[in-house]
């Protein structure tokens, strides 16, 4: 097995080590975060670190990064507090991925890159039309990150959108049948498959799965 040191990591070129420190910790969600600029101008840009951070009230986080340069997301959540979380599926993967690019503020990603535009429900930021699944959300708080300069933006979820078919009896969502993908790094896209799925876990107590017959 490899063993990569921190001396290893300070000595490497920089796409490389961004390569491998944004790839090693895992798959990580693959969103796409809409808003629209106090004077109208609609923005959509992918988003691997959206996450969920409670369920009572309802809210999720995300990861902006350094301010030093233009961050029209950050810049439009924060002049009208709105925007949307829309999954990624496997039928808009590049699509998705060219939001990244860095457009002039004035020029919206969802004309550039086919994205649709959607609004439901009178909310003011704009959804994904292509999206099987979209979350309304509202800014409520951000957080510094001092070690990196970047800052984590906290929202209550006030909307969700999805198809019923997804949603098994408990309330939970199969995102593999909604197509769902995660991201591997910066730029790899991976559908994945669901192996399982285990009831609460206990101290002592055996490991139960929803979907393998618990007799055998």
């Amino acid at each position: 097995m490899k063993h990569v040191s921190p001396d290893d990591i300070g000595r490497m070129e920089k796409i490389f080590r961004l390569n491998l420190i944004n790839s090693c910790t895992g798959y990580k969600s693959a969103n796409l975060i809409a808003s629209k600029s106090k004077t109208g101008n609609p923005n959509v840009a992918v988003f691997s670190s959206v996450t969920h951070l409670g369920s009572n009230p309802a809210m999720l986080g995300f990861v902006a990064r350094p301010l030093s340069v233009a961050r029209n997301t950050y810049k439009n959540i924060k002049e009208t507090f709105y925007f949307t979380v829309n999954h990624i599926h496997e039928k808009m993967i590049e699509q998705a991925h060219q939001t990244a690019a860095k457009y002039d503020e004035e020029i919206s990603e969802f004309h550039k890159t086919g994205l649709t535009e959607q609004y439901l429900d009178d909310f003011q930021a704009p959804y994904v039309e292509q999206s099987e699944i979209k979350i309304g959300c509202k800014y409520l708080n951000e957080y510094a990150i001092k070690e990196n300069d970047t800052v984590l933006v906290i929202a209550s979820i006030e909307h969700i959108y999805f198809d019923e078919s997804i949603q098994m009896p408990d309330g939970w969502l199969r995102l593999d049948d909604a197509g769902t993908v995660a991201i591997d790094g910066l730029d790899g896209y991976s559908l994945p498959s669901l192996l399982d799925r285990f009831h609460y876990a206990r101290p002592d107590e055996e490991v139960k799965s929803f979907f393998k017959n618990e007799t055998t």
